[in-house]
């Protein structure tokens, strides 16, 4: 329980300090939005990985080398832990936005970072919305932010299984032509979510698969690009189980 305290009052530090850092970030963006986009990225790195080291997180990374460096992708992963978000963030290596619930916008200070990092909140209940959402997202990966998105929709309570894919979460990709570049996490819930409200020490495997081009897949693959990215994941998943 001592980890979970810990961690919830560095967040709440942080975010309560980090203050005059947003007024700097805001300054900063009038004038230069690209050191803007750098900064807010190692500030919150930093901030995400003081979190992980307090809760006692460990790591495999596998197929770092296919994370491209100088171009903006889809990166789309399964989704079990609130921690996908720090475990992932911190490994980008360029600006890169998240689509979160629109239900984050109520949390003030956490959302102004979260806009400083591109974010863009959807709507699961408004069709319209949501492809204003998508739109966005397409606009922000032409403009060279990589944009992150957990494809199931929402956190699997299910241990070891996937819930499947929503197509449309590749829409980005399809319109913008940048690859999508799948990622596998294996244990993520072991940290939190598998024995709630504790936070306890755990080993993550998270796996970068090549990435993939759909204009390089058949007319089929592209049809249930969903389901051909998810049956990736599951394979390279079930063959990472023996290292968590």
């Amino acid at each position: 329980m001592i980890r979970f305290i810990l961690t919830v009052i560095f967040v709440i530090s942080f975010l309560i300090f980090s203050i005059p850092l947003l007024i700097a970030e805001w300054i900063i963006g009038k004038y230069n939005m690209e050191l803007k986009n750098r900064s807010s990225l190692a500030i919150v790195n930093w901030a995400f990985r003081v979190c992980l080291h307090i809760s006692g997180v460990t790591v495999t990374v596998i197929g770092e080398e296919n994370v491209p460096q100088d171009k903006a992708v889809l990166y789309v992963a399964n989704h079990r832990s609130f921690f996908d978000i720090l475990l992932t963030y911190t490994r980008v290596p360029r600006p890169t936005g998240y689509i979160a619930k629109k239900e984050m916008l109520r949390y003030p200070l956490l959302v102004n970072w979260m806009r400083n990092l591109h974010c863009l909140f959807l709507d699961r209940n408004d069709i319209k919305q949501g492809m204003k959402t998508i739109l966005e997202g397409i606009e922000k990966v032409k403009s060279g932010i990589s944009i992150c998105i957990f494809p199931e929709g929402t956190r699997n309570k299910v241990s070891d299984t996937f819930l499947p894919f929503h197509e449309g979460s590749f829409k980005i990709a399809e319109k913008s032509g940048c690859p999508v570049l799948p990622i596998c996490i294996n244990n993520s819930a072991g940290i939190f979510e598998d024995h709630l409200p504790k936070i306890k020490k755990a080993h993550v495997v998270l796996e970068y698969l090549p990435p993939i081009n759909l204009k390089e897949l058949s007319k089929e693959e592209r049809k249930f690009v969903g389901a051909y990215v998810q049956k990736k994941i599951e394979e390279v998943y079930e063959k990472n189980r023996e290292l968590v």
